[in-house]
């Protein structure tokens, strides 16, 4: 198919259908905690065993979740168009890992993994992290979990940005758009003329209107439009 630069931006839509749960309930809490005491470096701090027990089972849930047609879809446009996809996910689930998709950036982490407060390694969590493993780069028991928390800098966002700044189509996927950086992509890829579409079960309050927005489960608008990438390449 002929050269089409494409980013995508997935975020907790694409994720719900396969059963992730959010977590935060209607009155702000995520599972029954506040934000402020299990997603902030300062929770950590005062409080570590709160906080890994509560991502310990958040990893625990997404385990029992499955890719579904989406995560899919995505992935047979890698295939096609190789390198000039980039997926930029908000989740830490790993759910576009196990669809298959690789040319992918978790900008806010990934439940699998544990960064080393003592050595800043990164490994893949084998144990439970209440149950204080050791560190297999250095040995030391000082693991959280690699996951972008509040106040912190979201992941490789040198990438992202290179990755808008020569795409020709820039692509959201169940995301509210509520939360920056990636809440800005859309008016940054427009500014430099990539065409933009949004694709959501509910159309998203965006700063700056997409050029198409296609409204509907993400099992269905995302393979729908990837089939028509597909065809017209």
């Amino acid at each position: 198919m002929a050269d089409v630069r494409v980013v995508v931006l997935t975020g907790a839509g694409i994720s719900a259908e396969s059963g992730v749960p959010t977590f935060r309930d209607a009155d702000g809490l995520w599972e029954g905690h506040r934000v402020e005491d299990v997603a902030t470096p300062e929770a950590f701090d005062r409080d570590p065993d709160t906080v890994l027990r509560f991502y310990d089972a958040r990893r625990r849930a997404v385990a029992s979740a499955l890719p579904h047609a989406g995560h899919r879809a995505l992935t047979e446009l890698e295939a096609a168009i190789g390198d000039d996809l980039l997926v930029v996910t908000q989740n830490v689930d790993d759910l576009h890992e196990r669809a298959g998709t690789t040319r992918l950036v978790h900008m806010h982490g990934t439940l699998t993994n544990a960064l080393c407060t003592a050595c800043g390694g990164v490994s893949v969590i084998v144990d439970e992290l209440e149950g204080r493993p050791a560190c297999p780069l250095c040995g030391a028991r000082a693991l959280r979990p690699d996951v972008v928390w509040f106040g912190e800098m979201p992941y490789e966002l040198d990438r992202i940005e290179r990755a808008l700044v020569t795409a020709d189509v820039f692509v959201s996927i169940g995301t509210s758009g509520s939360v920056y950086p990636a809440a800005g992509y859309v008016a940054f890829a427009s500014a430099l003329g990539a065409r933009t579409v949004e694709l959501n079960l509910v159309p998203s309050d965006a700063a700056v209107p997409f050029d198409e927005v296609r409204a509907g489960p993400a099992s269905q608008v995302v393979p729908a439009w990837v089939s028509e990438v597909l065809t017209k390449g």
